[in-house]
């Protein structure tokens, strides 16, 4: 199960970093998986496990962000939305997986995650909150940088997707 929250991490991180200003919905979508990478047979069958979603007066709102939809429709990331990205990533054991979710508000130079229960890391349930490598306070004060591995997944993407993602 951590191997399948750490992947779905990565992939939510990748998808946050690309936040910003001018960028498309269609260039954080394609960070995400395709459908068959994680035993699905279409993007269809898997819609809004890899999904994005505005926030306001409904549930999901503009922009959509996903492969179902993202490439097709893109639509250009503004200051002032706000929106939700989630990821998922099925564990080895056939069963369980890992299902994570943050809310971004994008600023006039970048986003800013507006979620402030920290999810880094796959949390043990109980009275205090422990993740597989301690404790863990319970309020996240900022947002950290993308690992390298994050990094090499977006530019990876970019190629393969024929998206730009420069900064």
């Amino acid at each position: 199960m951590i191997d399948a929250y750490k992947r779905c991490r990565e992939y939510l991180d990748a998808a946050i970093e690309l936040v910003r200003p001018g960028r498309t919905t269609a260039e954080i979508a394609a960070v995400w998986p395709k459908a068959e990478e994680f035993g699905f047979p279409n993007e269809e069958a898997c819609f809004a496990l890899q999904y994005g979603h505005g926030i306001g007066l409904a549930i999901w709102e503009k922009p959509v962000i996903s492969r179902l939809v993202s490439f097709d429709h893109p639509c250009e990331i503004k200051p002032g939305m706000v929106f939700a990205l989630e990821t998922f990533w099925p564990s080895t054991d056939g069963w369980s997986a890992a299902r994570i979710e943050e809310e971004i508000v994008v600023t006039e130079k970048g986003h800013e995650v507006i979620t402030r229960f920290p999810a880094e890391e796959l949390l043990v349930a109980g009275r205090h909150y422990f993740t597989v490598d301690g404790s863990l306070p319970a309020v996240r004060d900022n947002e950290a940088r993308p690992s390298r591995r994050v990094r090499e997944m977006i530019e990876a993407s970019s190629k393969q997707e024929r998206v730009g993602v420069g900064d």
